[in-house]
């Protein structure tokens, strides 16, 4: 009999709109034999839309001194230029330049979208809107991205060479250096997704439970750990490009 009143509220609670999150249902669009998660490409798209917005307000007008968004993004441009330049090396780093400064946009932008736009509140046939890095096939796609990009980068210098490192700097080393190859894109994908995910679901629950000003300081945790994701992300990327481009005999002389 004690136990009647708490089991009300939870039944009541379960039935707040706020409380029908359910991981894992989806929107489709079926387009032939094919399944497409409809929510991730709505939000993916607003994501894109707005960085191209972005590069168009900050190009349009090239002021020798820069100010509002031109300065911003010169800024960001800068940053990843010394990121993929302290990840690739001096020599390699610019013809990558555009893809790591991609993966750190997109996934940025994307993982404060789920924290400042309410997704929630625009209705959809099958499952609700969130950030696209909260979805796994997001963080998978990107993941495989960056593993044929190091793929390619370190084909692209050494050839059939390249299978060179999975021997060094013993034989034995084979197995191991596989397993690395399957480890990376599948440690990459879920940290983001697990990080987002986890961030979204709280945010959610302490909104339901205490609706005010508590969730605040939550909400600007979660805008920091979601640049810090980004980063991460794209640290990573352009440093196992540059792990792939490598020549480990000159490695520990440039060191």
């Amino acid at each position: 009999m004690y136990l009647a009143e708490p089991l009300n509220y939870l039944s009541h609670i379960h039935h707040l709109p706020i409380a029908e999150l359910e991981v894992g249902k989806h929107f489709y669009w079926q387009i032939g034999n094919l399944k497409l998660h409809g929510q991730v490409f709505l939000t993916s798209w607003f994501v894109i839309g707005v960085l191209i917005i972005a590069a168009f307000l900050a190009s349009r007008r090239s002021d020798r001194i820069p100010s509002g968004i031109q300065n911003f993004m010169e800024y960001a441009l800068e940053f990843i230029r010394d990121l993929a330049r302290g990840q690739i090396g001096e020599k390699e780093y610019r013809p990558w330049v555009p893809f790591v400064g991609t993966l750190f946009l997109f996934i940025f932008v994307s993982n404060w979208s789920g924290a400042l736009v309410p997704w929630k509140l625009v209705e959809i046939p099958g499952g609700e809107l969130a950030a696209p890095t909260s979805d796994i096939n997001t963080t998978v796609a990107l993941a495989l991205l960056t593993s044929l990009a190091y793929f390619y980068a370190g084909f692209r210098k050494k050839g059939l060479g390249y299978f060179g490192n999975y021997v060094q700097p013993v034989p034995f080393m084979l197995p191991f250096k596989i397993i690395e190859d399957f480890t990376k894109p599948l440690s990459l994908s879920f940290r983001l997704f697990g990080n987002i995910l986890a961030d979204e679901l709280v945010v959610a629950v302490l909104v339901l439970l205490v609706p005010l000003f508590v969730p605040l300081p939550v909400m600007a945790l979660g805008l920091f750990t979601s640049a810090i994701q980004a980063l991460i992300f794209a640290t990573l990327a352009a440093a196992y490009i540059g792990e792939a481009m490598e020549d480990h005999g000159e490695g520990h002389e440039e060191h």
